[in-house]
């Protein structure tokens, strides 16, 4: 593949992080990992005030990377953290890293000759990658989101942030990142706004993992937090969220659809259990989303 090279930075790697200590590392080796040029990659960390040894680990990681790094820190929530780095990103695009999850090596080389492909993109998810270490919830959500964006192409699919390159020029021209948003949420919010502003949604070949959650109890917060964020969303704007894809018998019906699919991928019995376990962590979304509006 073949780099314009007029300006020194090409893309921006955006991690907004919070208590990650146990992750993080591991996230930021595999973009330090890349086979992109390195002088045409930068990386923009904010901290959310960690407690843990977050900060240390990224540090630790960056002082001596021949990637140009910024460090931030803010406590205003997830929206404004990442508009800091859309505020201070010199590239044409923004990879966005979560703490947990692990990026194949060529994955921004991927992600960036798309972009530079295709002019009318404005977002573009990778695809998910099973990750053998995970817990069998952590598995469990591997199968479900491999099989939602494993058809590759442009798509209608809401792609959430985890995985995904902005074009910078569509974050601007949009107004960026709402700051005000409390919980998750925030990417559902832009994603919606630059779909109206004329730019398409895709879903490329780029292959990245995530380390998910190993219990259920931590995945019921993790969806009970979603749900308060797209609540909050929704007050904004009622047409973002779609409520009735959420729920059973549209959802359950679907599930079941998926279970040869996610039998064939892996192989398991655990197959079984998707719809099991997307009614769970949908009751925790549901939840969540209730608990903000009263």
């Amino acid at each position: 593949m073949m780099w314009n090279m007029k300006r020194n930075i090409k893309v921006t790697i955006g991690f907004c992080v919070k208590n990650a200590e146990a992750t993080v590392g591991q996230a930021i080796d595999s973009v330090l990992n890349q086979d992109f040029p390195r002088e045409s990659m930068e990386i923009i960390v904010v901290d959310g005030y960690s407690k843990d040894r977050t900060l240390d680990v990224v540090k630790s990681k960056l002082e001596n990377s021949e990637i140009n790094s910024k460090i931030f820190c803010e406590k205003n929530g997830l929206g404004y953290a990442r508009q800091m780095v859309v505020d201070n990103a010199q590239g044409d695009f923004i990879v966005w890293v979560d703490a947990d999850m692990v990026l194949s090596p060529n994955f921004v080389s991927k992600q960036v000759y798309f972009m530079e492909q295709t002019p009318k993109a404005g977002i573009a998810k990778g695809r998910y990658g099973i990750f053998k270490e995970n817990s069998l919830v952590g598995i469990l959500e591997d199968l479900e989101f491999a099989l939602t964006f494993r058809n590759e192409g442009e798509t209608n699919l809401s792609l959430g942030i985890s995985g995904c390159i902005y074009r910078v020029k569509a974050l601007k021209q949009v107004g960026g990142f709402d700051t005000t948003i409390r919980g998750a949420g925030e990417d559902t919010e832009v994603e919606n706004r630059i779909k109206l502003a004329g730019w398409a949604l895709y879903v490329t070949p780029a292959i990245f993992y995530e380390k998910r959650r190993s219990t259920w109890r931590s995945l019921w917060n993790e969806y009970f937090w979603h749900g308060v964020g797209a609540s909050y969303v929704s007050r904004k704007n009622p047409r973002v969220i779609k409520n009735y894809k959420m729920f059973p018998p549209l959802a359950l019906f679907t599930e079941f659809l998926r279970v040869p699919s996610a039998y064939k991928l892996t192989g398991r019995g655990i197959a079984f259990l998707l719809p099991f376990h997307y009614i769970f962590k949908r009751m925790a979304w549901f939840f969540g989303f209730m608990k903000e509006r009263l």
